[in-house]
């Protein structure tokens, strides 16, 4: 039986590896959705997604900036996403896109060393992977949006 399958994927483009920041990112939404889902605790979260995959330190060290940074700037932050998603409530927005768009504008914060075009494309990225038909294009709206408000001359979108 000829399966032309395995003659086909040898012949796609594999993607490259993910860095070790996409890595921690995906971490990072992992823990956080938990967190906001479930209510677990966020370092026990962090530490039993990372044993699963067997990251790095230096993906858990970036993971975890992430999500203590982003719980300590929740109220901050949910209210940017309050103010630049006015069709919807925040407990209405998907838990997926809602962490994505807490970890982008935490990397959107004044003085991070994450780009603003970075933060957003990244949070895109994660949103195709992650979230649901129209998530990329509500994060990029969102961050967008609030880039734009904050900083008008970087408003750069994904």
């Amino acid at each position: 039986m000829n399966d032309p399958a395995p003659a086909q994927a040898a012949t796609r483009p594999q993607k490259p590896a993910p860095t070790r920041q996409r890595r921690g990112r995906i971490l990072a939404l992992q823990v956080l959705f938990e967190a906001d889902v479930a209510g677990h605790g966020w370092e026990q979260a962090l530490r039993a997604h990372a044993e699963a995959v067997h990251a790095p330190n230096a993906v858990i060290a970036f993971a975890r900036e992430r999500v203590a940074g982003v719980l300590e700037a929740m109220a901050d932050i949910d209210e940017v996403i309050r103010r630049h998603a006015t069709a919807w409530p925040l407990d209405q927005v998907s838990a997926v896109d809602r962490n994505i768009l807490r970890i982008a504008l935490y990397e959107l914060r004044p003085g991070s060393p994450t780009p603003p075009k970075v933060a957003i494309n990244e949070a895109v990225e994660l949103a195709k992977e992650f979230g649901g038909e129209g998530s990329s294009r509500f994060v990029n709206g969102v961050l967008g949006a609030a880039v734009g408000d904050e900083h008008p001359q970087q408003a750069p979108t994904a």
